[in-house]
């Protein structure tokens, strides 16, 4: 047995021109902090041109849904359209406790598909344990690096590491520990990134994703999650796109 990130068809040259890429988000928020951050004020738009962007890279902005399957589903329709040789995963998050605070911004390092596996009575098996393909899409590694050290140099705070997919997130400090302790240096959660990385990685489009942290990871308390504050750290992150893509 074999899944859509453990068979893709035969990967873009890294080293290539990027002309064009598709960014996804979940919500429409999280579209309009990325259009806003391309120089897009209006949310009716859902692309931004080459023009937009500095002369850069044309940029599609579309909507995923929630969830990995509708990611994944919403993304390869997407694909299918037109071509593309980047696409990034790109919203907000819950970040883990002592790697990414409130506020900040994740660059993903590699991005899992935490919850992908079975229960045993030993505990949690990922679908590669089982020998059933891999939980895990690699990301491309240069542009991540790239991003993660121009946002340094503007001051943001960002870290790079891992960032896991759940169809249901994390409600409980236990949880959060669980993880934790599954993925060494998880920096965030959300609900989105192994959908759209599975889509690109199949047809050899190299993938990206990028959260900014409205929470952490553990307990609901929706008093203290701070939307606004992370979807202004998105709409600044996707500022500096532009010349991430042009380095």
């Amino acid at each position: 047995m074999t899944d859509q990130a453990s068979n893709p068809s035969p990967r873009r040259d890294p080293s290539a021109p990027i002309k064009r890429v598709l960014i996804m988000t979940a919500v429409e928020a999280e579209r309009d902090a990325v259009l806003r951050g391309l120089g897009r004020t209006s949310a009716a738009g859902t692309s931004a041109s080459a023009a937009d962007v500095g002369g850069g890279p044309a940029v599609d902005v579309r909507l995923a849904g929630v969830g990995p399957a509708l990611a994944a589903a919403a993304t390869a329709a997407e694909l299918a359209s037109g071509a593309y040789d980047l696409v990034v995963s790109a919203g907000i998050g819950g970040g883990f406790e002592g790697r990414a605070p409130v506020g900040s911004l994740v660059i993903a390092s590699e991005i899992i598909a935490a919850d992908l596996g079975a229960e045993t009575p030993d505990g949690f098996s990922s679908v590669d344990e089982l020998g059933f393909g891999s939980a895990r899409v690699p990301v491309h590694s240069a542009l991540a690096a790239r991003w993660t050290e121009t946002a340094q140099a503007a001051g943001l705070p960002v870290c790079h590491g891992p960032v896991l997919t759940l169809s249901t997130v994390t409600g409980s400090a236990a949880t959060a520990a669980l993880l934790a302790e599954r993925v060494p240096g998880a920096a965030a959660e959300a609900m989105e990134g192994y959908g759209v990385a599975a889509a690109a990685h199949r047809l050899g489009i190299p993938a990206l994703e990028i959260r900014a942290v409205s929470n952490r990871v553990g307990p609901r308390q929706r008093e203290l999650w701070k939307i606004g504050e992370a979807l202004q750290a998105l709409e600044q992150a996707c500022s500096l796109l532009p010349e991430v893509l042009q380095s």
